[in-house]
């Protein structure tokens, strides 16, 4: 058993103890812990992206023409719930080889809303086969337009197996078709 002094002794080291770690936290760290963002719009399957390479991708480089269809719905925000979908429609012409499918690196892209509203997004692109599944991960901010200065995750995932017989030199790859998630999220 304690004695009444053991007792008082013990219980002033706890509320030493607790006003050192008050102390502690008040002073010596940061009071601005960044805090999460909040998800602002969402779009999720079935929404979907068509790239179409013409003539198909070898593993040796060459002219094509590259069409990228991308359909973004059903999308919901919480700022601008009248924004439903949207869409991205590009057509370039590069010179590239299906082993260029896997790069990453900066990349800017704008998206156009079923507002009539755009938002151009730069963002930095990363590229993953496993199994017989591309990821690619589009992580950024929004430049201009809708969302401004909200960040930007654009996920893509579809079938890798013509990427993987192409990088072999077994094949080509004329087009590839994914499933998007993306999600804007404000600061």
């Amino acid at each position: 058993m304690f004695s009444r002094s053991q007792l008082a002794n013990a219980r002033r080291r706890a509320g030493i103890v607790s006003l050192m770690a008050v102390a502690v936290s008040t002073f010596l760290l940061p009071s601005n812990v960044a805090s999460a963002g909040v998800l602002d719009l969402t779009c999720v399957p079935p929404s979907s992206e068509t790239v179409t390479y013409n003539p198909a991708l070898t593993s040796t480089p060459q002219a094509t023409t590259v069409d990228v269809a991308t359909v973004l719905g059903p999308c919901t925000s919480t700022s601008r719930p009248d924004i439903t979908s949207g869409s991205r429609n590009v057509t370039v012409q590069l010179t590239r080889s299906c082993l260029e499918l896997l790069d990453s690196g900066p990349t800017n892209f704008t998206l156009t809303w079923n507002t009539g509203e755009t938002s151009t997004i730069s963002a930095n692109r990363a590229s993953n086969i496993a199994g017989a599944v591309i990821t690619v991960t589009h992580t950024g901010v929004v430049t201009s337009g809708v969302f401004t200065g909200d960040t930007v995750l654009l996920q893509t995932v579809g079938a890798a197996t013509d990427i993987l017989t192409c990088t072999l030199g077994l094949g080509t790859v004329a087009n590839l078709y994914s499933t998007v998630l993306l999600e804007i999220t404000s600061l």
